[in-house]
């Protein structure tokens, strides 16, 4: 094929798709414009509520303002925002739980890049609630559902098919943590990474237009700054110093593991106790936020997002035993908020508690090896990255947001020896990811990748063969008798072990009416049907993600 005949090919190429795809772009950048305002008003309200509750003029520095408030008032603040999350989820969310990350992966996953959105806007407002009485958690996971939201609603307004539905919800991610931290290129990233969990040349050009977008938004609303502010160039001793970089990775992947296992360890024990003692939905963000406002007396470092604490550390401004004793006190207190059901998200608290473990980690090493160590704030920068980016699972992403947020682009191999030490390490002690794990709780298995959840797509009544196909109903009663069959409104996910254990081409499909009553025959499931809907659904995937 000569040029004249590529060209020929481009262009006929642009005239079939060009207007289409310039209309998908213009989508994109109106999500990515939605998503960003509404990442920049979540950040308001929060600063609003804070301002007002707390007395503090700037929220940057609301702790330690907060430690010369009266120790009643510090109490009392947290306790009053439980109650009110606990009233309003208890009233317009099925079962009393913030809707976060872990929900809008599983949209982009099983519900083609649709989110909730009743229990969405409750989740938002309560994740509000929460960051602004002093709930110690993160801003991000809420900004990302809200964006989600957003992109379900224009989904469904166009009627957009699975891939569109995903590429549209990246859009709005990308924008949302763009907005939500001034960093376009993690944005972007972060939705391919983290969300999508794939990086399809179709997504890209959208989703950067978004992201970009997203920092529009920000950098109108807040200036062109870097979140936190570094003191100068940091050194580092690049041969003689990376395997204290490696150590630290190590270290901070088991500090990840830590955080996580404390959150899902609090979620398990306070659900235990609320069943036990038949406590209402209600009840348990208000003990949460009691135990918050008793913590805070001593430690207020605590409330809300943490960035102060998070640049202290940075700026190598805490002593040895403060930053130990702060990461613990924050890990406590990031489990007591999300195992008692109150909102917000995992990154800025796994952020500060990086930061606060790589600052421990220095002070020890440059102070044993003083003559061969750089300074020991670069230890502070790559342990807030090794930190977030195990608990979060993308390295990628997370290593351009610390760049991004600090604004230091001279420190990367330090940062990134770290961050691969960490995620290596924490992948395989979780299910790959804080998010995954969560979900990997609720019995819906993304982790290990398509081959693992296609499955639970589809339901069993859209693959069965119904009676009048002809199947042998003497058979599927006699089956029946046995004990093998499957409900209708069962999965793929649910009828094949069915199929390994019992040796049969097909499985009698019922309706279960009640416990005392007999099942009804519905159909057939026949092995081949479900093998042929799963390879459709696999070379869908596959074809998606390397489009």
């Amino acid at each position: 094929m000569d040029a004249k005949d590529s060209l020929t090919q481009v262009w006929a190429h642009m005239r079939r798709r060009g207007p289409s795809q310039i209309q998908f772009w213009f989508i994109a950048l109106m999500i990515g414009i939605a998503a960003g305002l509404a990442a920049v008003l979540f950040r308001y309200g929060i600063s609003l509520l804070q301002t007002t509750l707390y007395g503090v003029e700037d929220v940057t520095k609301l702790h330690s303002f907060a430690a010369n408030l009266p120790w009643y008032w510090v109490l009392m603040i947290p306790m009053v925002g439980g109650v009110a999350v606990g009233i309003i989820l208890h009233h317009f969310t099925p079962d009393g739980r913030v809707r976060s990350v872990a929900d809008v992966i599983e949209g982009a996953a099983l519900n083609e890049g649709r989110v909730e959105k009743k229990a969405g806007v409750a989740s938002a407002l309560s994740s509000m609630i929460t960051l602004g009485t002093g709930g110690s958690t993160g801003r991000e996971g809420p900004v990302v559902h809200i964006a989600a939201m957003i992109s379900s609603w224009v989904s469904n307004l166009i009627r957009a098919d699975g891939i569109t539905g995903r590429d549209l919800l990246g859009c709005a991610v990308a924008a949302a943590v763009s907005a939500s931290f001034n960093a376009p290129i993690a944005g972007a990233l972060f939705a391919l990474e983290v969300v999508l969990r794939h990086f399809a040349v179709h997504a890209f050009a959208p989703i950067v237009i978004a992201s970009a977008a997203g920092t529009v938004i920000n950098r109108l609303a807040f200036g062109d700054t870097a979140e936190f502010a570094l003191p100068g160039t940091t050194a580092l001793e690049f041969y003689a110093e990376l395997p204290a970089y490696l150590i630290l990775g190590l270290v901070c992947g088991l500090v990840a593991v830590t955080l996580m296992r404390c959150v899902f360890w609090a979620d398990d024990m306070e659900s235990r106790l609320q069943s036990r003692l038949g406590l209402p939905y209600w009840i348990r963000p208000a003990l949460a936020g009691a135990l918050l406002g008793l913590l805070a007396i001593w430690f207020p470092h605590i409330i809300g997002v943490g960035y102060e604490t998070t640049s202290a550390a940075l700026t190598g401004k805490l002593l040895l035993h403060e930053a130990i004793v702060f990461a613990m006190i924050k890990v406590a207190a990031v489990a007591i908020t999300m195992g008692g059901r109150m909102g917000g998200g995992i990154f800025s608290p796994s952020l500060m508690i990086g930061a606060l473990t790589g600052l421990a980690f220095g002070l020890i090493a440059t102070s044993v090896f003083p003559e061969i160590s750089g300074s020991h704030t670069l230890y502070a920068l790559a342990g807030m990255g090794a930190v977030s980016a195990a608990v979060l699972g993308a390295p990628i992403s997370t290593t351009l947001i610390v760049f991004e947020l600090t604004g230091d682009w001279q420190t990367g191999l330090a940062v990134m020896v770290s961050v691969s030490l960490s995620t290596a390490l924490a992948s395989r002690l979780v299910d790959r990811s804080f998010f995954l794990t969560q979900l990997e709780r609720r019995n819906i298995h993304l982790a290990a990748g398509p081959q693992a959840y296609l499955l639970a797509m589809f339901r069993v009544a859209g693959v069965m063969r119904k009676s009048e196909d002809g199947i042998d109903e003497d058979a599927c009663w006699e089956m029946i008798s046995e004990g093998i069959y499957v409900d209708g409104n069962a999965t793929l996910e649910a009828s094949m072990p069915i199929f390994d254990k019992s040796g049969v081409d097909f499985i009698p499909v019922v309706t279960l009416s009640g416990e005392d009553q007999a099942p009804e025959l519905w159909g057939a499931l026949y092995q081949v049907d479900a093998l042929k809907a799963y390879n459709r659904a696999l070379a869908a995937t596959a074809a998606e993600e390397h489009s």
